[in-house]
């Protein structure tokens, strides 16, 4: 890859995201998730790109529900996970944990990054310094658990704050406001996550997306990666609670809160 990726965030429905990657020495285009064809052939047409690849991260309708009028229109091919495959729109790659494809003259890492779903996959791109989430790391949160247990997105965050500090964040919703006003009920005394919470008003006031942010962002404000922290733990009332008990309790308490 002699050119960085273009990536373009484009918002979706009523609060979601898509993510075009493109790559300008060989025209070539991605769009990760496809919660809605429109928005995305808008956004393709607004800079005369095709669409040749479509990574799906889960099977949830507001992440795939323009896939079949995409595939139509420009024949991108669709890649998913494997033990998703059976929920998922007809694919033409399946991948599984620890597989790599190359795609726009990058190297794609595949992560199960299981707990919102079962089966719900995560992309790396280490050249890009990219990793798109959808609803596994969001900003200042995580996904709530429908399908998997508290453990399962336990260990998928794990693995996905082990990724180096300076990888930028994709997810797929713009649920930040919504999380800080969580988040600083768990963490009050955290002064980057105070200051988090005034720039993520002045982007929202400013009608700007909160996302991508930065995975070292995300390890020092989002109470989801810091069970570890004494006023977490604290918060979850689990003073010497483990990290996977303190993250099982606060993730209970966003579901309430």
């Amino acid at each position: 890859m002699t050119m960085p990726l273009e990536i373009v965030t484009v918002p979706c429905l009523s609060d979601n995201y898509a993510f075009l990657l493109h790559n300008p020495d060989t025209a070539e285009t991605a769009v990760v998730d496809a919660p809605e064809a429109e928005a995305l052939t808008s956004a393709l047409s607004e800079r005369g790109w095709g669409l040749d690849h479509i990574l799906l991260t889960h099977h949830h309708w507001d992440h795939i529900g323009g896939v079949a009028a995409l595939r139509d229109q420009y024949g991108a091919q669709v890649i998913g996970a494997a033990a998703d495959a059976h929920r998922l729109p007809p694919l033409d790659i399946a991948v599984s944990e620890g597989d790599q494809i190359t795609l726009l003259g990058a190297d794609i890492d595949i992560l199960d990054v299981s707990g919102h779903t079962v089966g719900h996959i995560a992309f790396h791109m280490p050249q890009a310094k990219a990793l798109f989430t959808a609803d596994s790391l969001m900003a200042l949160g995580c996904g709530r658990l429908f399908e998997g247990t508290p453990g399962q997105m336990w260990g998928s965050l794990q693995k996905m704050a082990a990724l180096p500090a300076d990888t930028i964040v994709y997810p797929g919703h713009e649920y930040t406001e919504a999380n800080a006003r969580f988040a600083i009920t768990i963490e009050p005394g955290n002064d980057m996550l105070v200051r988090r919470i005034h720039d993520i008003e002045d982007a929202r006031a400013a009608n700007k997306p909160t996302v991508p942010s930065r995975l070292s962002e995300e390890l020092a404000t989002n109470p989801f990666l810091r069970p570890h922290v004494g006023e977490v733990k604290k918060s979850a009332g689990l003073p010497n609670g483990t990290e996977a008990e303190v993250f099982a309790q606060i993730r209970a308490m966003k579901d309430n809160f």
